[in-house]
């Protein structure tokens, strides 16, 4: 069984997510990855020294310099012609790519896979994962995303593959890229970091979230993280959100600064290795799945915690 893996990039290095997505193609079988971009060499030979890679298409055409997914999808579909499975990291621009290949496939989406059972059976959550459902496709094509937080990270180096050029379907003129405003922070990205401090509503505003929680991150070297209650209060960028409609993290440890623990903020951090909720309600939802809590005000609790650190 081949499996046909999308290399997320941002045009100079390989993302994260995609060595996740390797690791769950490799229990399918073979592994072959695409890159796709414009002058997407540096990248295509980072990915062949993944470890487990056998193979890398590269299409280096202008028309993939966006990753633009009504482009992207028909050079997937060309090449699912010698493959078995396609495989995307849940990423933004993951889940934008794989129902499109899906679609043009006639094939159902396997969505947010959590493991890879059987060549045919998965498993993925559903109601905000508080059940995991068993999934088995009898379509000939497998189009799945992968959620990266459930798989570990292949080795970046030790790889051997093989690159290959395939022929560019060129710009399909159903979409255009008009410009993009990129977030720039200096902390590590959310979903690749191993410390991770959040604020909830109960900061009370964006001053008072940014005076306590970004020394506080900024101490342990950690990401900063938002409930959706705070983003949506104006208190966090958009980007900085943790749960069900935000970013999935697991983080070795996980910081929850006022958040009570809404099912929609649980499910994009309760696979964390350690949790440490700070809350002054003893009965919040968020001290269920804490590994430690500590129940008291924490516009004292925080600055003590950070001085002492």
């Amino acid at each position: 069984m081949k499996t046909l893996v999308w290399v997320e990039h941002d045009g100079s290095a390989v993302k994260d997510a995609t060595l996740a997505a390797v690791t769950a193609a490799s229990k399918l079988g073979e592994v072959h990855l695409l890159v796709a971009g414009q002058g997407v060499d540096g990248v295509a030979q980072a990915a062949a020294k993944i470890a487990g890679v056998g193979k890398v298409h590269v299409a280096d055409d202008a028309a993939y310099a966006h990753a633009l997914a009504e482009n992207i999808a028909p050079l997937v579909v060309d090449l699912m012609g010698h493959h078995d499975a396609f495989v995307a990291a849940a990423t933004t621009t993951g889940k934008n790519i794989a129902p499109r290949v899906a679609a043009l496939l006639d094939v159902m989406q396997v969505s947010e896979v959590l493991s890879v059972e059987g060549p045919d059976t998965f498993t993925r959550p559903i109601y905000a994962g508080n059940a995991i459902a068993t999934v088995q496709s009898s379509d000939a094509k497998k189009v799945l995303t992968i959620r990266g937080t459930a798989f570990d990270k292949a080795a970046a180096e030790g790889g051997a593959g093989t690159v290959e050029p395939v022929a560019s379907k060129g710009e399909q003129g159903l979409s255009s890229y008009v410009g993009s405003e990129i977030a720039a922070n200096a902390r590590p990205e959310l979903t690749s970091a191993k410390i991770i401090v959040s604020g909830g509503r109960a900061l009370g505003s964006e001053e008072q979230f940014h005076a306590l929680i970004d020394p506080l991150a900024d101490k342990l070297g950690a990401g900063v993280g938002a409930s959706r209650a705070a983003v949506d209060a104006g208190y966090a960028p958009n980007d900085y959100q943790v749960g069900q409609t935000g970013k999935i993290v697991a983080p070795e440890v996980y910081v929850a600064v006022g958040i009570s623990g809404a099912i929609q903020h649980l499910a994009g951090m309760k696979d964390s290795k350690t949790i440490i909720a700070i809350n002054k309600d003893e009965d919040a939802p968020i001290f269920q799945v804490a590994d430690l809590g500590l129940v008291g005000d924490l516009f004292k609790v925080v600055p003590e915690l950070t001085e002492k650190l």
